[in-house]
């Protein structure tokens, strides 16, 4: 049965389920709670608790079914109604927007970014990852993600674009300054930050001309 769990459980949870997201596609399905003490440095005895107290998927020797302990941590965190994202393009603007905290109030979370600059890649920042774009379509699979942010240069974006929709994104936010093709099925949004720009200028020299 569920129980209530402490206020550091709750703190850890989320540590457990970034893990388990990221662990590599090895057709590896099992995985048991000593395991994750051990690559997390944590209490076999701790981490043990916590996950029995969220899911009833463990079993003696043979641990956790992965994807299920994923949906039961997620479900019990209440990201079940989070739309989960990734982004390309680990630039300053990129950057910009993972360290954003702001979007989970709005219902998104951007889980990890993307860059094919080897050295953009590792920590984040604000607990995210940002990975290889190698890995783009084997993670976003993993993670059931199907909302892509693009924040690349403009020669780079439509195959950025073909990138993500290849690895099932049926939603995209753009900010590159760059009309993408995209099938009638996958929504896209574009931030056309050069127009706004222009706007607010139009505007301001109005105002200051009345």
């Amino acid at each position: 049965m569920i129980q209530s769990v402490s206020t550091q459980t709750l703190q850890r949870l989320p540590v457990y389920l970034r893990y388990l997201k990221f662990l590599p596609k090895d057709g590896q399905m099992n995985i048991s709670a000593k395991a994750i003490a051990q690559a997390l440095d944590l209490g076999e005895i701790q981490v043990r608790k916590d996950l029995a107290a969220v899911s009833s998927g463990g079993r003696p020797k043979i641990g956790y079914i992965m994807e299920n302990l994923m949906e039961d941590i997620q479900s019990f965190l209440g990201y079940d109604n989070i739309n989960d994202a990734v982004l390309v393009g680990a630039g300053k603007l990129g950057r910009a927007l993972l360290a954003y905290e702001g979007f989970r109030e709005c219902g998104l979370n951007i889980v990890a970014a993307f860059d094919v600059d080897d050295k953009a890649t590792g920590d984040g920042g604000n607990g995210k990852s940002i990975f290889p774009v190698g890995r783009l379509k084997e993670l976003c699979a993993r993670m059931k993600t199907h909302i892509g942010i693009i924040t690349v240069p403009e020669d780079s974006a439509q195959s950025v674009c073909d990138l993500l929709l290849e690895a099932g994104v049926l939603a995209i936010w753009n900010f590159a300054p760059v009309h993408l093709k995209v099938p009638e099925r996958v929504l896209i949004r574009n931030e056309n930050m050069a127009a706004e720009l222009a706007l607010l200028s139009k505007h301001l020299a109005k105002k200051l001309c009345d």
